[in-house]
């Protein structure tokens, strides 16, 4: 039997294109979800990439090897992070990309690397890139050792859940980003504010990297949420970046400013820009929340 052909295939999509029509109007909204779409297209084929289609605000492409998707989903993250806000809403876009087996027919392309690629954009929120382990595995070393671990995940057709991974594209909210210079750079100043709503502050920075938080009265951070835990979880920086991680039983509810609420359970996540963290329960009713800035 023939070995089915593989490839990468990635999903790309403006995260939050209905707000910006509701915010920017349909005319300024038009155009500049088709600048995204463009410039998507743009950073697919400089990678020696093929768009397969486009649907509205969304690219799906094919790529040769997973480095070839990895460095135009950095490209397209970094281009698009550059934009001036459209009606007072900094556009973003989510990435999910999955290396394996595919079905070429009539110029479209099917198989067990679509579903994953679009299942992992689905998890995605804006201005992030998500892959799984085994196209992990398949990167460049200097690519995959800026990749990590964020959850399992089920998708359809899939006996065993899928480990996902986020390949870190920023050095700083200034948007270095890894595909220009294929190396390395040296951490940036960061700081982190954290503030609880009941009053309580905390910076990380270089003096301070770590603070733990939960209901018990030794954390560095005491939460008084009733559906918080003792221990909850704690909040490290990791060379420019600041690491939440869940401890709990019922979860950390994160709130990226202008993104969804998503929920964390065991898992990491890579704080950005402004938000809010609620504990056990979502930010909606929550009797205590922590707000976090980086700087």
């Amino acid at each position: 039997m023939t070995p089915m052909p593989e490839a990468a295939v990635l999903f790309a999509d403006v995260s939050g294109s209905t707000k910006l029509y509701e915010t920017a109007g349909d005319q300024a909204a038009h155009a500049a979800i088709e600048r995204c779409v463009g410039i998507m297209r743009e950073k697919t084929e400089a990678a020696n990439g093929r768009v397969i289609k486009t649907i509205g605000d969304e690219v799906m492409s094919t790529f040769p090897s997973a480095d070839a998707a990895a460095d135009a989903a950095i490209e397209m993250q970094a281009a698009i992070h550059e934009l001036l806000p459209v009606g007072g809403t900094k556009i973003g876009i989510r990435i999910g990309f999955y290396y394996g087996p595919i079905v070429e027919k009539d110029g479209d392309v099917f198989g067990d690397a679509v579903n994953v690629a679009a299942r992992l954009s689905h998890v995605a929120v804006k201005g992030q890139i998500i892959t799984a382990r085994e196209t992990v595995m398949r990167m460049s070393p200097m690519l995959k050792s800026a990749t990590r671990k964020i959850s399992q995940i089920a998708v359809k057709g899939k006996v065993e859940p899928i480990e996902a991974y986020e390949l870190m594209w920023q050095q700083s909210e200034e948007a270095t980003t890894l595909a220009a210079a294929r190396s390395v750079l040296k951490p940036k100043q960061a700081v982190l504010r954290l503030r609880m709503q009941q009053g309580a502050e905390v910076v990380l920075s270089d003096e301070r990297t770590a603070v733990s938080f939960g209901r018990d009265p030794s954390a560095d951070l005491v939460v008084r949420d009733r559906m918080a835990s003792r221990s909850h979880g704690k909040i490290e920086r990791r060379l420019d970046k600041f690491i939440l991680t869940d401890h709990s039983s019922n979860g950390t509810y994160v709130t990226v400013e202008g993104d969804r609420e998503i929920v964390l359970r065991r898992e990491e996540f890579t704080l950005r820009g402004r938000g809010w963290i609620a504990f056990g329960q979502p930010r909606a009713t929550a009797t205590d929340v922590m707000e976090f800035i980086c700087e």
